[in-house]
């Protein structure tokens, strides 16, 4: 099992940026894939950003491609998720997830294993 532990969140304005980072720790850290979920309030978590174990590819969701920005340190054991031109639409708790594989279908919840406890991201108009 992984412990995850976000941080970063905030109160921005529209068009500022967070990064947000996501520290692991329980297992070797370069050993598996990570992504990043959010939820807004009464809405299902949705993907966002998933990268592979080594970080030499990555997969976003479009609604921020080309505004997010997923990446790794394997030697922190942190992965971060770097967000610029927020939207009000971009309201909501960032989840970090561990996956176990590479490959298939990003986007479903399921496929991840273990969990963050998330991080408030808000952003006003």
């Amino acid at each position: 099992q992984v412990q995850l532990v976000e941080s970063g969140g905030g109160l921005v304005q529209t068009g500022d940026s967070l990064r947000l980072s996501c520290v692991a720790s329980g297992r070797t850290f370069s050993s598996y894939s990570m992504g990043w979920f959010r939820q807004a309030p009464g809405k299902e978590r949705e993907f966002v950003a998933g990268i592979k174990w080594s970080g030499t590819q990555s997969v976003y969701a479009d609604p921020v491609k080309g505004r997010f920005t997923i990446s790794r340190d394997n030697a922190k054991n942190t992965v971060y998720l770097q967000m610029n031109s927020l939207k009000p639409e971009d309201t909501a708790v960032y989840y970090c997830a561990t996956r176990w594989s590479w490959g298939g279908n990003y986007y479903a919840a399921s496929g991840y294993s273990d969990w963050g406890q998330g991080t408030q991201v808000t952003v006003s108009s």
